[in-house]
């Protein structure tokens, strides 16, 4: 296929475009920047100059593809609803392009608040807000012949090049000079590896069914306190707990994230799509030692 990719040199993308090309597969991805533009072209993708708050990029990306996968979210936490807004606006209009045609638009959502005290599970549906407003348009895409398919990612997608919740817990036990978790730690993260996820985004444009809703998860869940205790060890800091109510002292806005149970299952993807973790786990991974690379084992002052 001619795949059209957003976000596809950011830290999920730029994995996800040499696994489209291996197997062989065309990409084209979107660039808003020189720097992207020159990651792109030394991966082996097309470039096409855009961004998601330009709709003619978008249609016209769309359009001439066989497929999309929507990477791309602009992440302004300062004003979240702006920034949904313009990911569902980017689903409708590149859905828009791909209507009737039973090609493939394969999108990243997320898990954290399917359920909670269990597992969440693919056939949990989102709530009517946040990235669930995103799932909705795709759902809705599905009755308009579109091969729509979700990608739900879980709060750790790690690996080498990580900037998300995990660098953040690494830099906040450097400054406080422990490694805090929340309550009992018993809390647990569902999480996967880049290279893992990569996989699952092709297999999901290859061949899930219309509407699908699809967990990329290696881990299950991870107790919290255990992914402190790797990173205590490797700092050499205690290991120390924290009530809810002071978590965010010492995590700042992770705070409120990491006292929450966001365990998830992909039994169902697995047994669907054929899909199977092949790369090192959270724990193994974060000890490996290449998330502390910079300073490891020593405090940032």
């Amino acid at each position: 296929m001619r795949v059209f990719v957003t976000g596809a040199s950011g830290f999920i993308g730029s994995a996800v475009v040499p696994e489209l090309l291996g197997a062989g597969h065309q990409v084209v991805g979107l660039a808003r920047s020189d720097a992207s533009a020159r990651a792109l072209e030394a991966a082996g993708a097309e470039v096409h100059r855009g961004a998601l708050d330009d709709p003619d990029s978008l249609r016209a990306g769309a359009a001439k593809a066989d497929g999309v996968i929507h990477l791309a979210f602009i992440h302004d936490f300062s004003n979240y609803e702006a920034s949904m807004r313009a990911d569902t606006r980017a689903i409708e209009l590149m859905g828009a392009e791909l209507a009737g045609s039973g090609r493939p638009l394969v999108i990243a959502s997320g898990i954290f608040g399917l359920a909670q005290g269990r597992p969440s599970l693919e056939t949990d549906p989102a709530a009517s807000q946040g990235r669930g407003l995103s799932e909705e348009a795709m759902i809705a895409l599905a009755g308009r012949g579109v091969r729509s398919a979700i990608v739900r990612l879980p709060p750790s997608v790690h690996g080498k090049g990580d900037h998300g919740f995990v660098p953040h817990l690494i830099t906040s036990a450097r400054k406080n000079g422990m490694a805090v978790y929340v309550g009992d730690g018993a809390h647990r993260w569902s999480s996967v590896h880049r290279l893992d996820a990569a996989r699952l985004f092709r297999l999901a444009l290859e061949r899930a069914p219309a509407g699908s809703r699809l967990h990329a998860v290696a881990d299950e869940g991870v107790p919290t306190r255990e992914i402190a205790a790797v990173i205590g060890r490797r700092l050499g800091v205690p290991v120390v707990s924290k009530a809810p109510e002071e978590a965010g002292n010492f995590l700042g806005v992770l705070g409120m994230f990491f006292g929450r149970d966001a365990a998830a299952s992909s039994a169902f993807t697995r047994e669907q799509l054929g899909w199977r973790p092949v790369e090192p786990g959270l724990l193994a991974d974060l000890d490996d030692g290449h998330y502390f690379a910079d300073g490891a084992g020593t405090l940032m002052k």
